[in-house]
């Protein structure tokens, strides 16, 4: 396990490589924001990237983000980045700042009458699977111009860009192509916002244009797989 100064460490490296990174595309690196993956990382580690100056947490569970919330803290903002159940939707209202995999419609309806129950608006980006993957959710790129103006009608959420999840590829510069297909995407319907970007692609995301990117294991290490029914790693969807 990675103790502080090591997390202190790999998070300098990953800005320095966001910076690398915004300057070759001739942007600036505090216009992307750095969300710092923390499932199945346990709180001692997370507070840990918080002190040493990480910006926003990304969570993929509900539950796994409540017991983590409740012991880390809201120091930074706390993101959604996993698929979200239309039955946990009141819970992550209660947890969550930005919404990132709004996938269909029926959740972004159901987002919509519980935030504005509780006189909140809530930032949200819509997933779009750019490569029509089916083991991925998100609408297709040829839907996305339906969903941006079903949720646009929406008073409780705010649209404020697109994510995705690209397939895997051998080499990052060859997830490039659906990081472009995401931006004019997003150019074409006026959205400011690109979450895209991991841990091993997160150049390539930056200079097509991401202005958030989700990184887990270059700042907190190997994944600790998900064990049902050990202490700390709950198996919880």
């Amino acid at each position: 396990m990675l103790g502080m100064q090591d997390i202190r460490t790999n998070l300098e490296r990953v800005r320095e490589r966001v910076a690398r990174a915004a300057e070759r595309a001739g942007r600036r690196a505090e216009d992307v924001l750095l969300v710092g993956v923390s499932k199945t990382v346990d709180a001692t580690r997370v507070r840990a990237a918080v002190a040493a100056g990480l910006g926003a947490l990304g969570e993929n569970r509900v539950q796994e983000a409540r017991d983590k919330i409740a012991d880390v803290g809201r120091a930074v903002p706390w993101h959604l980045i996993g698929h979200l159940q239309t039955n946990k939707v009141r819970d992550a209202l209660e947890l969550f700042d930005v919404i990132h995999s709004v996938d269909r419609i029926d959740l972004a309806r159901e987002l919509d009458r519980r935030a504005r129950a509780k006189g909140r608006t809530v930032d949200a980006f819509l997933q779009v699977n750019v490569g029509g993957e089916l083991s991925k959710g998100g609408w297709p790129p040829e839907a996305v111009e339906t969903a941006v103006d079903a949720v646009a009608a929406l008073a409780g959420l705010k649209l404020r860009g697109l994510m995705t999840i690209p397939p895997a590829v051998e080499r990052a510069e060859d997830a490039r192509g659906w990081f472009r297909a995401l931006r004019k995407l997003a150019e074409r319907h006026g959205l400011p916002g690109l979450s895209m970007g991991m841990s091993g692609d997160l150049e390539v995301a930056i200079e097509e244009g991401a202005t958030m990117v989700r990184v887990g294991t270059a700042i907190f290490g190997p994944r600790v797989p998900r064990l049902p029914g050990l202490p700390g790693y709950p198996d919880l969807r």
